[in-house]
């Protein structure tokens, strides 16, 4: 149970780092598992969950070596904290082991890949409704909740935490916080709307200029993820400092709207080529871009796709 990389994260570099694509939407449309809640956690206490989740994970190790890219792996735990976890019937001891069996995971396949650079996340979500901020937590009151699920992974082999589709600025404040607190290093990534906005309706810009101005700069970077390219690329054409702080981007493969998402019984997977050149051509304005998957209704094939549009940009 070691933490290769937790002083020294290879994602900071100039290298090409790819990470999976929509693990839920995956799962559940793909391969047929149903997912209560949207938890892919739950997993660990079925017969064969572990299987499905290092399968799914297998894919995007093999794309990281065919384009000789590092590689991010996200626990399936963004749902695996305190509240989510008493809606599915978990207790404190069971949500705990969870979180620990999907870092474990993930160790296992970075033992078993030892020629790749691999980077061990915890994936943290949203104490409310991944779309839309139902409940609005003060950054205290977010720093106190997300605290436990931190501290979890602070004594795993998880090499830093990501928070997965924040939709306001209070809860990545908090997030940042309590990360540093536990001397774990942090990614923020947020969802914005179809017309850029955080659903909070906050410019992208106002909210990582926020969360840096109240953590002293405490996340590591930030990514964009759960939205279409063309819902966000024309909030990049500003100038500043804060899109160099935009590392990574796991776009939504459908243009539809979280509403049109939220209220869909099939899988938009949109088109993996065009998608992967939408990624080429944001690369003009995110200089920095360094970790490329995807979220809603992307696979292997889209981040495969991906890949090789970065890696030939």
């Amino acid at each position: 149970m070691t933490a290769l990389h937790r002083n020294a994260l290879p994602q900071l570099g100039d290298a090409l780092f790819v990470t999976d694509g929509g693990i839920e939407t995956a799962l559940i449309f793909n391969e047929g598992i149903e997912l209560p809640e949207f938890a892919a956690f739950d997993l660990f206490r079925r017969p064969g969950g572990e299987g499905a989740l290092r399968r799914y994970y297998g894919a995007y190790v093999r794309i990281a070596a065919q384009f000789r890219a590092g590689i991010i792996l996200e626990s399936a735990t963004w749902r695996a904290s305190a509240d989510w976890g008493r809606k599915l019937g978990y207790n404190a001891v069971q949500l705990a082991d969870a979180n620990r069996q999907a870092i474990r995971l993930l160790e296992d396949i970075r033992r078993e890949h030892r020629e790749l650079s691999t980077v061990i996340s915890g994936c943290i979500g949203p104490r409310g409704d991944g779309y839309q901020p139902t409940r609005v937590m003060s950054t205290d009151e977010a720093q106190g909740y997300h605290r436990e699920q931190i501290s979890l992974f602070r004594d795993t082999a998880a090499d830093m935490v990501a928070a997965i589709t924040m939709n306001y600025a209070e809860e990545a404040i908090g997030i940042a916080r309590a990360a540093r607190d536990a001397g774990m290093p942090v990614a923020i990534s947020f969802t914005v709307e179809t017309d850029g906005r955080l659903p909070s309706g906050q410019s992208l810009r106002a909210a990582i200029e926020q969360v840096d101005a109240e953590t002293d700069g405490a996340p590591l970077h930030y990514m964009i993820n759960c939205a279409h390219p063309t819902h966000f690329e024309h909030v990049l054409h500003a100038d500043g400092d804060w899109r160099q702080r935009i590392r990574g981007l796991r776009a939504n493969a459908s243009k539809r709207s979280h509403a049109e998402l939220d209220e869909s019984a099939d899988l938009d997977a949109g088109d993996p080529g065009q998608l992967a050149a939408e990624y080429r051509a944001l690369r003009e304005w995110l200089p920095r871009l360094a970790v490329v998957g995807g979220c809603c209704g992307t696979d292997d094939r889209h981040v495969a796709a991906i890949g090789d549009a970065c890696c030939h940009a």
